[in-house]
Formats: C-alpha cells, structure tokens, sequence
C-alpha cells in the first residue's frame, strides 16, 4: 500500500504498473485514478413526478434562500459557472461538515433539502465526483438556475446544520435556522 498522496488515502497499488506509479508520484495523481475517457456519469434510476435533492449552503447563501421565502436558490456568482444540488443526504451533510463549516465565514454549515419536478432533474446527468452511489450531484449550468428554481416544488427545507469552531450565532435545534436570519 503506498500512501502520501494528497487526498488519496489507503490506495491499493499492487495492481499498478511501474509507470502508471511514476505517473502518480508526479502529482497528477487525479488524472491517473480518473483518466479522461473514465465514465464519470450514471443512468438515473426510476423516479416519481417529484426527486428529493440536497444541497449544502453557507450562512450567507441560507439568507438569500430565507429572502425569496425558501422558494428558490440564489444566483451564482460570476466565479461559479455551476450549481449542483446533490442526490443524498449524506453527501450534502460530508460537505456541510468538512467544507462549510469549515472554510465559511461565519463557519458554519447547513443541508437543504427540496424537491423539483424529475422532469427539469432528469435532464441534467448524474454526476459521480467520488465513491459512486455516495459523491453524486447534478450539475446546472449557472445561466439556468432559473428555470431550475422554477421547477422546485414547495419550500426549501433547512434539515441541518453544523457550526464550526468558533461559530458565534445561536441556532434553533428544530428549525436549524440560525437567530439572526
């Protein structure tokens, strides 16, 4: 087993040529785990009307959603080409906890979960950003958030929340909103 590589823990290498860990020792290890021409999508599975999506926000972005009364997401910003909401719970929450809560100011995280009409999801493919039945996200281009946003079905529900260290806001327990929202 060699390790060392940034974010690869625990890679089995016995399987690996000579050259493929000469590649691997010239960082550009993300290219040798995942070539081009790696499939990086899945089919979707059978959905209903409806599909239950996740997405994991900072603070600031939960007050522009609180803003349009939990009805849409805000636009992204010009640096973000994509927004991705992701398929499960435990994805959004890895990202609330280990990204958000993290690197945000404040530090603080939280996981919103709505549903959208699985005609307007299905359009988009189902990204695979990691372990695949766990890091799967769709991703919509920015300039179609709207029609996106559109197509949610009822209100964005806040289902979680993690403050990070030296988070200085209250946070109710059952809405997991923070006080000053």
């Amino acid at each position: 087993m060699q390790e060392g590589w940034p974010g690869v823990q625990n890679l089995e290498c016995e399987s690996l040529t000579g050259k493929e860990l000469n590649l691997m020792t010239h960082n550009n290890w993300l290219e040798t785990i995942f070539p081009d021409n790696a499939e990086r999508t899945v089919p979707w599975p059978e959905t209903g009307e409806r599909v239950t999506l996740w997405r994991p926000v900072g603070q600031h972005e939960l007050a522009r959603i609180a803003a349009s009364d939990f009805r849409a997401f805000p636009p992204r910003l010009p640096d973000q080409p994509i927004f991705y909401p992701v398929l499960n719970f435990e994805y959004a929450e890895e990202i609330a906890q280990d990204w958000n809560a993290k690197r945000n100011t404040p530090p603080v995280g939280f996981v919103t979960e709505f549903e959208v009409d699985a005609r307007v999801a299905r359009q988009y493919p189902i990204q695979v950003v990691g372990a695949k039945k766990r890091h799967q996200e769709l991703w919509v281009p920015a300039e179609e958030l709207p029609a996106f946003n559109g197509a949610i079905q009822g209100p964005i529900r806040v289902v979680a929340h993690y403050p990070g260290v030296g988070y200085p806001g209250q946070i109710d327990p059952a809405t997991h909103l923070p006080e000053n929202l």
